[in-house]
């Protein structure tokens, strides 16, 4: 291996993903070269004990010298985060999205507690099974009730479940997430019984703080968290928000030596940055995504692409869900055959039946485009190479969610 070799292949990442190809991943997007800038800043080298950590029975002020702007930095982009969530507290610390939940679970059960989520058989985060975060705290998880034919909550059916079971912990929010919840009998539900109710708005963190979508907060969820980089245009990582001052008590007390430790300075500068960035063009950017989302799903059903839930708009969000039964029928291939079919002509998608908008709206992709893109997945479907075209289609946008 050259000495060269990592450059050689950032530099041929680059090329191939942000120039090449259009990418329709809905657990992607890309951030502007200020915070790109601040993910290689000084900033990336840096250490510390968080404030009034307790080290040796002492509370410090900081365990290390040399910290007071990556200390103002952490306030400043939680002051940010307030605002943008409209929120009352926040937490920028978790480097994930499932260090958000790690954190935010903890904080609300304790062993032999159970919590609910969505079933994974309809898009619920694995994370939340029986063999994962609940195996790890010894919780016992259970699913809420879901309707497949609106791919959303039975709500009344949910509630009336809380209400029996009395779960400790109750997790709106999914992978796959197409439409927003009902959720006032869910929180009314929840406060009859004690149950904290908790959203991961991890694919939908960006349409939230744009305005769309839903407001989970002041729905009545108890704590948002979720990662900074799917439709939100962050650094990968994650974020907690909340208006309940216990909740954020709790939370507070679970990070330093408990799920967090040193909590990477380049990234929360990062992360201020995009949230700066979210002020001035969130409610923009968000409608302009799920413009393109409703408009991505009709033209490729007009060509005979079996998109999903056309009945219902196809979606409100930056995720639009591929029939695998229809796809299977039609193409002759998995999900996962597919996918590896139309990457041949640099389109970029997941192997388990989504597409999403969030980083082509922030190119600068409006609806009058979605024909043109929509011709080049069918043709890729099709098994036709249209790299050429697609390297084309992607060089006429100037990014300007990005650089404005």
């Amino acid at each position: 291996m050259n000495k060269g070799y990592f450059i050689q292949q950032m530099r041929a990442q680059q090329k191939w993903r942000l120039e090449d190809s259009v990418n329709l991943l809905p657990s992607e997007n890309v951030t502007s070269p200020q915070v790109r800038a601040l993910l290689s800043s000084d900033f990336g080298h840096r250490y510390t004990l968080p404030v009034n950590a307790k080290y040796a029975g002492e509370y410090l002020e900081n365990g290390y010298r040399g910290t007071k702007i990556t200390t103002e930095i952490e306030q400043s982009a939680e002051e940010l985060a307030c605002e943008v969530f409209r929120s009352k507290y926040a937490c920028v610390q978790p480097l994930s999205g499932h260090i958000a939940a790690m954190i935010a679970i903890v904080s609300a059960t304790k062993r032999g507690d159970t919590m609910c989520a969505i079933p994974v058989e309809y898009g619920g985060y694995d994370g939340y099974g029986q063999a994962y975060l609940p195996d790890i705290f010894g919780l016992k998880a259970c699913t809420l009730p879901f309707n497949p034919d609106s791919f959303t909550i039975q709500t009344d059916k949910a509630a009336a479940m809380i209400r029996k079971r009395k779960p400790k912990l109750v997790i709106l929010g999914a992978s796959f997430i197409l439409f927003p919840y009902d959720m006032k009998p869910i929180q009314e539900a929840c406060e009859r019984t004690g149950s904290t109710l908790m959203y991961d708005g991890s694919h939908v963190l960006g349409l939230i703080a744009g305005g769309e979508f839903q407001q989970p907060l002041k729905e009545g969820a108890n704590v948002l968290y979720g990662s900074t980089h799917k439709s939100f245009f962050g650094p990968q990582g994650g974020l907690i928000v909340s208006d309940d001052r216990n909740a954020d008590r709790e939370i507070r007390k679970n990070l330093t030596w408990r799920i967090v430790d040193n909590i990477h300075w380049n990234r929360i500068a990062a992360l201020g940055q995009a949230l700066l960035e979210t002020q001035r063009h969130g409610s923009r950017y968000a409608k302009q995504i799920i413009r393109n989302s409703k408009r991505l799903g009709r033209e490729l059903s007009e060509r005979g692409f079996p998109v999903m839930f056309e009945e219902l708009g196809y979606t409100q969000s930056h995720q639009l869900l591929i029939d695998q039964k229809k796809l299977r029928k039609t193409y002759g291939s998995s999900m996962n055959d597919f996918s590896i079919k139309v990457e041949k002509s640099n389109l970029i998608i997941d192997s388990v039946g989504r597409l999403g908008t969030a980083e082509i709206t922030r190119m600068g992709v409006k609806e009058k485009d979605i024909s043109e893109l929509a011709d080049l997945f069918m043709d890729a479907a099709e098994g036709k190479n249209v790299k050429r075209r697609v390297k084309a289609f992607r060089e006429r946008f100037d990014m300007e969610y990005i650089i404005r």
